[in-house]
């Protein structure tokens, strides 16, 4: 059992930490990176770990990094996720650390995750003599879309220690500073993504009756197709959104070829397995009426986020007793993906969220927002509270 007095020293660390940071922070703020191309941001990440003292691996699912801490005494192995990759936007903040990269920006908070995890590694080092265990700070690439998580299991980030938990956390400017937002179960939707291809018939526009408008077709399924998101059953467990549409070469001709993209969100698994056939049979009733002809190339992405029982009860006692039961706020699914499922489907786990926004200081933006930002205050209770969810699961001797 760990005693109280190490709990309150952990959060005065934390505290002293803040500045410290605050530069990291900035840091990668200011030079953000996209998915597989974080060779700057895991050099800085490396070069602080070793700083630390711990034993460092690169190139872990491509640009990924892991700093593995061992305890003085055996024990369990714990995981703890950031994620690193920027997104392509172009900043709009005017704000001394916004980003240098042109149409790259940190818009996701990752680089505020990858600080506050550096932090909990410089305070965790502090007491590996006394730690049980080992600790495993995942430094993940490409989590915007391409999936970075599976490129590191592939690496064996979950082996050699093998991992018996793991935890995520996402900043969030929806919820005020120091408090956590927490779900049980499933919390987060899966994604898939899909490319539909209609070909029609060309012709000229004055003479319909020659041709098969792909246009109009598409227009037609993309009615039926959003019809299934209120589908007894589907409906708010199932979200279906087009996101491009591409077709038709001149103003005055019927449209031969289309093509649509978009997603599909699910958070019940049998919905998420029946949604191919479904589409395919709302998709086939139009083209068989208008004589026209399509592929459905499907593809599936991300899981769902699933929070293990056990570990989501660790994480609510951890952050009560540090923040008080007001900080808790239960959450319901959300329609969002994380790659962090990859993980909590091997491992069992918990990922939560950490408010960070503060409007008397106008930092309300949404993620992915050109001008996202969040209370930097944030960062040492992030540190704090992921070094005590690291007591807490591995214990401390003495």
């Amino acid at each position: 059992m760990h005693r109280m007095e190490d709990l309150f020293d952990i959060e005065d660390r934390a505290a002293g930490m803040q500045n410290e940071m605050v530069r990291l922070r900035r840091d990668f703020h200011r030079h953000p990176e996209l998915g597989f191309q974080e060779n700057r941001t895991a050099a800085v990440i490396a070069a602080y770990l070793r700083g630390l003292g711990m034993e460092v691996h690169e190139g872990i699912g491509k640009t990924g990094v892991v700093g593995v801490l061992r305890g003085g005494a055996p024990g369990k192995t714990l995981m703890l996720r950031a994620d690193m990759d920027a997104l392509p936007i172009q900043e709009r903040n005017d704000c001394t650390y916004r980003s240098v990269n042109p149409g790259v920006m940190h818009a996701c908070g990752h680089d505020g995750h990858m600080a506050v995890l550096l932090g909990a590694a410089a305070l965790m080092s502090e007491i590996r003599d006394r730690m049980k265990g080992r600790i495993k700070f995942v430094f993940q690439p490409a989590e915007e879309g391409s999936g970075g998580a599976r490129h590191m299991i592939q690496d064996g980030v979950l082996k050699d220690p093998d991992v018996d938990a793991a935890f995520g956390m996402h900043l969030i400017t929806a919820l005020p500073c120091r408090t956590v937002g927490w779900g049980r179960g499933t919390i987060m939707a899966a994604m898939d993504s899909f490319t539909l291809r209609i070909k029609g018939r060309s012709g000229h526009s004055s003479m319909p009756e020659g041709g098969v408008d792909a246009i109009a077709a598409s227009a037609r399924i993309i009615t039926a197709l959003m019809s299934l998101n209120t589908v007894p059953g589907f409906s708010g467990r199932t979200l279906i959104n087009i996101g491009t549409i591409k077709g038709g070469d001149a103003s005055n001709v019927i449209a031969e070829k289309v093509e649509l993209t978009g997603t599909v969100r699910n958070l019940i698994t049998g919905n998420r397995a029946a949604m191919p056939a479904a589409m395919r049979e709302v998709i086939d009733g139009v083209v068989r009426e208008v004589g026209a002809a399509c592929e459905l190339d499907y593809q599936e992405g991300y899981p769902p986020v699933v929070n293990d029982d056990e570990m989501t009860d660790l994480l609510c006692r951890t952050a009560s007793e540090m923040l008080g039961e007001g900080s808790l706020i239960e959450l319901p699914p959300l329609m969002a993906s994380e790659d962090m499922a990859f993980y909590l489907e091997r491992v069992p786990g918990c990922y939560f969220f950490l408010g960070a926004g503060n409007p008397e200081k106008g930092l309300t933006s949404s993620l992915h927002s050109s001008l996202f930002d969040f209370d930097e205050c944030i960062l040492s209770t992030g540190a704090a509270l992921f070094t005590r969810l690291a007591i807490s699961f591995l214990g401390l001797d003495g």
